[in-house]
């Protein structure tokens, strides 16, 4: 074979490695593409708070909280695939079974947080220490001292109290809330210094009659700002202190808890409720196990209300719950035969015990639910106990329009507004729900006047829950908590977490913020 077949034959094999190369970048291009946001995928990993920090691989959802709230309904709508549900039969709730519906129970509340790790006091009282070596600006008497040329060593040294003072003093994570004041600090030497040593350059001069040995000393007085500026290095390190306590609020020592709030009693509600027609109850079948389980379904119970549905004015047929009424959380799936009946129970036919008609317990009809969506944090985190994604466990789901199309909104005679990111400071919060766990019977609803919400979370990195004071038991899960917005109520949250035993009683629902905001654009749109 001649030198040049050898050179053609070689050249051939580099351009088939090259371009089996390119293809091999192309493919891992497109793969590496089609992981990011939301795809088809079945499976649901979780979402964290952290911008990926220990995030499960990207299968469907974002690894971080900020991005979900970005979500436009296209994100939504490849994500929440599963949306459409089958209508409950015609007549399937009977009065059987809607007495037989166990009462579904508010999930746990988090256990105390723990307490924060001490600080090490004798780092903060090394800061204060070195501050008081600016005092050396009080002797600038001494021009001869400049001329000492190994002092500007110590720039170096100001890591160490850069260091200690982003640790707060023992005792502070007290109050996170009210970071305490920085502790009162001298001004910096360097507004001192240059006013007290500027001085001395003339100085030097003033000796022109010494030997041409003297002048070598004006090039040493230039060393006085390389020494002062090594100082004020040292003073601005304490006022460094400052800045890091305001940090603290982002991180909380109380892990985003206030105080538990005090107990409210709930209050049934005369009859008829014509006036809070909003409000309801919510069925649905969950798989069960066991002789409990008929067909191997079983029937649960919550609260539910009646939300404005911005794509349809005046007509909405969007009822707000929370996310464990009608989904099991992490690796579970939606319940079936999901039904909303409002002003349940209106003028009190099944109170006491009495039996009833349908058109008598139900007024305004039984609603059977056909789409729904909940958070991406409770569909993959969520579970029986109590989690972080509790603090996303709300859902919302569409009825079917009534007879000649009638919608729920025109039905019961009115909608409530959600309110996203509503400012906590101006809430004033009413429970409303239909308790089912002793000593309730699930016939009567209920209110709660609890006022002003506190603070309640199990992870510091997502929004605190809304927490209130009242005796609601299992049943009340998705109760509409409602707040004044412009002179009308408007929905805030929903029950979510509750303890009924013990003192203080109380409740805790979901802030909304963009999340649920987005969940409910998208639903309110695919209407």
């Amino acid at each position: 074979m001649s030198f040049s077949d050898r050179s053609s034959g070689r050249r051939r094999t580099a351009h088939a490695a090259r371009t089996a190369l390119g293809a091999s970048a192309l493919a891992l291009t497109l793969l590496t593409t089609a992981a990011c946001g939301p795809d088809n995928s079945s499976a649901d990993t979780a979402v964290t708070a952290g911008a990926g920090a220990g995030a499960a691989p990207n299968i469907g959802l974002p690894a971080n909280l900020e991005d979900l709230k970005k979500w436009k309904f296209d994100d939504w709508e490849k994500w929440a695939k599963d949306y459409a549900l089958p209508a409950a039969a015609k007549g399937f709730w009977t009065l059987d079974k809607l007495l037989k519906a166990k009462p579904n129970e508010p999930l746990p509340p988090p256990p105390a947080p723990p307490a924060a790790p001490p600080a090490a006091p004798a780092q903060p009282t090394q800061a204060p220490a070195q501050p008081s070596q600016p005092s050396q600006p009080s002797q600038p008497a001494k021009p001869s001292q400049p001329a000492q040329p190994g002092q500007p060593t110590p720039p170096g040294a100001p890591t160490a109290p850069a260091t200690a003072s982003g640790k707060p003093p023992a005792g502070q994570p007290t109050q996170p809330g009210h970071p305490t004041p920085p502790p009162s600090a001298p001004k910096p030497s360097n507004t001192q210094q240059p006013a007290s040593q500027a001085p001395a350059p003339p100085a030097a001069p003033a000796q022109p009659t010494q030997a041409p040995a003297q002048p070598s000393q004006p090039p040493a007085q230039p060393a006085q700002p390389t020494q002062a500026p090594a100082q004020p290095t040292q003073a601005p390190a304490q006022p460094a202190q400052p800045p890091a306590q305001p940090a603290q609020p982002a991180q909380p020592a109380d892990n985003g808890n206030d105080p538990l709030p005090k107990t409210v009693n709930a209050q049934p509600l005369p009859h008829p409720y014509t006036k809070v027609a909003v409000h309801g109850k919510l069925f649905a079948d969950a798989p069960g196990s066991g002789a409990e389980a008929a067909a191997g379904l079983s029937h649960y119970q919550c609260s539910a209300t009646v939300v404005a549905d911005p794509a349809h004015p005046g007509k909405s047929n969007l009822v707000w719950t929370a996310g464990h009424c009608i989904h099991q959380g992490k690796g579970g799936k939606y319940f079936s035969n999901i039904s909303f009946i409002p002003a349940f129970n209106s003028a009190g036919a099944l109170s006491g015990g009495k039996q009833a008609e349908e058109a008598q317990y139900a007024p305004l009809g039984i609603w059977n639910a056909t789409q729904a969506v909940t958070s991406p944090q409770w569909k993959a985190e969520g579970g029986d106990g109590g989690s972080p994604a509790t603090q996303y466990d709300f859902a919302i789901i569409r009825v079917q329009p009534g007879e000649g199309g009638k919608s729920l909104e025109e039905t019961v005679g009115g909608a409530v507004p959600v309110w996203f990111n509503a400012p906590r400071e101006q809430l004033n919060v009413t429970e409303y729900g239909y308790p089912a766990a002793p000593p309730f019977d699930g016939m009567e609803l209920n209110r709660c006047e609890s006022g002003r919400p506190t603070r309640l979370s199990y992870d510091p990195a997502r929004p605190p829950m809304l927490a209130i004071g009242c005796t609601m038991t299992g049943g009340s899960s998705g109760g509409g908590w409602l707040a004044v917005k412009d002179g009308q109520p408007a929905l805030v949250s929903n029950v979510s977490v509750g303890q009924h035993t013990g003192d203080p009683k109380f409740q805790a629902g979901p802030y909304l913020d963009d999340v649920a905001a987005g969940a409910f654009d998208f639903i309110s749109k695919k209407g």
